[in-house]
């Protein structure tokens, strides 16, 4: 990855760096180049004493096809850095020992090539300590199916870490049966039995590991795009593991939080309670876990679980973590544009965080962490710098930056970007009135009120999950091809409560498409767009959005459908979460009329309809969005005479995750758009095409 592991200590230029380079880097706007040079930076953890905090902060190489980590420990009161580690692929999950004299981490081992540039094969990855005033890293850790995760026990003598079982050793002629059973769970891409994950302990030092739990019972498992995997937490006391079990390692059978005793391994429910990410107060007892109605907490008597996060319910709180004064819960969560951080005392209203025009990065999972004096660090963006480490003395104090990882990007000419409201038509809040949904639009940096410009559509993935005002490299570099960049929020997002989340259930494609409909409608009143050059794009749920536009409006000049949800039967049959609606009334093997609705609310019904030349995108190996989706839109689209391009990328997961790949998804998209968009009159393909995510 990098090279050998080197030690040093560096000032961060914070607000020095030299006014004539900034002059010449604004020279030029948001290109490939700037795209691939955003840093990022990841897992903020304070050290025991609260004085500094180790992050993680990463950068592409593109001669390796890679993302070269670097673990830096940041200094509090000077912002200085010094290098911890550097030259570990697939470097993650750093944590400080509770005596602060080591710290512990993840990295591949014995991979060098772009397969395991994101770190994401746990095949390889193991867990190595080190001191915490720098040296060379032990590997304590053989797995031999990989570290997934781990946690330090109270005392720092022992560190519990989760793998999955290796499979049986066979004898004799069934050594070559290789068949095995489909559960419901797995997706068309299974290509072998799955094993559980369990807990093993290992002592800091190295040694042999001692297993804690068994079973054909399991861990769960993270599979991206979406949250980690719940977190094991020891006991303040250190007698006790505490996880989340699931019923096997396919993931079904709900989710309960379960303790493991250190001494032999004796399993108990954890005050009978169902959740993830349990975290046990730092004093007082408490136990609270993220539960489907937010924040939960069961007091140090009884075992009735105490909802405590009502107030934000409407948020999607998705991390909590305990103050240290065991009566407040920091938790966060998207906000309407932003993600918030609260206050959540226990039995008191939530106190929002005044951040500024910063949002915490956020995927399924707030990246942030609190210090021993309440002091919290997170790592964020703003609409007009990408990612850096963010610090927080106390509640009400100011918010200071600590890194300088993308000065250079954030210097570069950009867009402004701002949030839109509008009403939407169907969607009422409880008193009748119109519910009020949002966007972001970004302008080209040049930007004249005066002028009308090109508008892309750029739709988000999940259906949940938002478009925010905090920094996004795909719209800066199509704003930077002079395109207004709209990213509307529809019915299904989950920035704007419970209810507009919800408002998605059984109107997969009508309800959301009349949403975006009204939100351009929003942007063509500023009358600044022309109407004769718009474009519409996605990825994942955002792909379905744009094969649906393009089957029921035809007002585009162009469309990017990457990873499409285009036909719902084979989604519900194929992907990873094929388990959705089976077994009951509304399961489509049960009922036509269910069967029914799920084709009308697939967009390949409508392929009829689609005369938009297309560019489609995808992944050979997801598993989340079968590329079969995208071989029926393309062959589609192509017996229909329409104008479209298909590129594949034969690697696996939800969208490409190396560098070079993920350059050329940008390349491809912003190209396509381009051959349609930057002339009044249609131009003919090229074939090189425009790229992703």
């Amino acid at each position: 990855m990098r090279k050998p592991v080197l030690t040093c200590l560096v000032p961060l230029a914070l607000a020095t760096a030299h006014p004539v380079a900034h002059a010449q880097q604004a020279a030029h706007r948001f290109d490939l180049d700037d795209f691939s040079r955003v840093a990022r930076v990841s897992d903020p953890q304070f050290a025991p004493d609260g004085k500094s905090v180790i992050v993680v902060i990463s950068r592409a190489n593109l001669d390796e096809d890679r993302y070269d980590p670097e673990l830096a420990l940041i200094d509090v009161a000077t912002a200085k850095s010094r290098t911890l580690v550097t030259g570990r692929v697939g470097l993650s999950s750093a944590r400080f020992s509770p005596d602060g004299q080591r710290i512990a981490f993840l990295a591949n081992v014995g991979a060098t090539g772009p397969a395991m540039s994101t770190g994401g094969s746990s095949n390889h990855l193991q867990l190595f300590v080190m001191k915490a005033s720098g040296g060379t890293p032990k590997q304590i850790t053989t797995a031999p199916l990989g570290v997934q995760q781990f946690a330090w026990s109270p005392d720092a003598k022992t560190i519990a870490y989760v793998t999955a079982d290796e499979l049986p050793v066979v004898t004799g002629s069934e050594r070559f049966n290789t068949s095995f059973e489909v559960l419901v769970n797995d997706d068309y891409l299974t290509d072998g039995p799955k094993t559980s994950s369990h807990i093993w302990l290992v002592s800091p030092d190295g040694g042999t590991a001692r297993r804690l739990t068994s079973g054909t019972w399991s861990l769960p498992v993270s599979h991206p795009p979406g949250p980690p995997a719940s977190a094991i937490a020891w006991t303040l006391d250190g007698t006790a593991v505490a996880f989340t079990r699931q019923a096997s390692p396919h993931g079904n059978g709900g989710s309960d939080l379960e303790l493991a005793k250190v001494s032999d391994g004796t399993l108990s429910p954890l005050k009978n309670q169902r959740g993830t990410f349990p975290i046990f107060a730092p004093v007082g007892g408490k136990i609270g876990f993220i539960s489907g109605n937010g924040v939960s907490l069961v007091p140090d008597t009884g075992t009735r679980a105490i909802p405590v996060t009502q107030d934000l319910a409407e948020h999607g709180i998705e991390r909590a973590l305990w103050m240290p004064d065991g009566k407040t819960l920091a938790v966060a969560g998207n906000d309407s544009t932003h993600v918030s951080i609260w206050l959540q005392p226990i039995g008191g209203p939530a106190k929002r965080l005044d951040l500024g025009d910063l949002s915490p990065n956020s995927s399924y999972y707030v990246d942030m962490a609190v210090g021993k004096d309440g002091a919290i660090a997170f790592t964020g963006s703003s609409t007009s710098r990408p990612s850096e480490l963010y610090y927080l003395a106390s509640p009400d104090g100011p918010v200071k930056r600590l890194t300088d990882a993308n000065a250079a990007v954030a210097a570069v000419q950009l867009g402004k970007v701002e949030m839109l409201e509008w009403a939407s038509d169907t969607i009422g809040r409880g008193n009748g009135g119109p519910f009020y949904e949002n966007g972001t639009l970004t302008y080209p940096p040049d930007f004249d009120a005066s002028k009308k410009y090109p508008l892309v559509l750029v739709i988000h993935g999940g259906p949940t999950g938002a478009s925010l005002l905090n920094w996004g490299s795909q719209a800066q570099l199509l704003a930077a091809k002079g395109w207004l960049v709209f990213q509307p929020n529809y019915r299904g997002s989950d920035n704007l409560g419970r209810t507009y989340q919800g408002a998605i259930r059984n109107d997969a494609g009508d309800g959301p498409g009349r949403d975006v409909l009204q939100g351009i409608e929003a942007v063509k009143r500023k009358g600044i767009v022309d109407t004769t050059r718009m474009a519409v794009s996605g990825w994942s749920y955002g792909g379905y959005m744009t094969t649906w536009m393009i089957g029921h409006y035809p007002i585009w000049k162009a469309a990017v459908a990457g990873a499409a949800v285009t036909d719902e039967v084979d989604q519900h049959t194929l992907g990873d979460d094929a388990s959705g609606g089976r077994g009951g009334a509304n399961s489509i093997w049960m009922s036509a009329q269910a069967l029914d609705r799920q084709r009308e609310q697939s967009p390949i019904t409508y392929s009829a309809h689609m005369k938009t030349p297309t560019l489609v995108l995808s992944d050979v190996g997801d598993f989340r969005v079968p590329i079969t989706q995208s071989y029926k839109l393309f062959h589609a689209l192509k017996d229909a005479g329409v104008n479209t391009q298909f590129f594949a990328y034969p690697v696996s997961g939800h969208n490409p995750a190396d560098p070079v790949l993920q350059r050329d998804v940008q390349r491809r998209w912003s190209g396509w758009l381009e051959q349609y968009l930057n002339s009044p009159a249609q131009a003919a393909p090229t074939g090189g095409g425009g790229g992703g995510r």
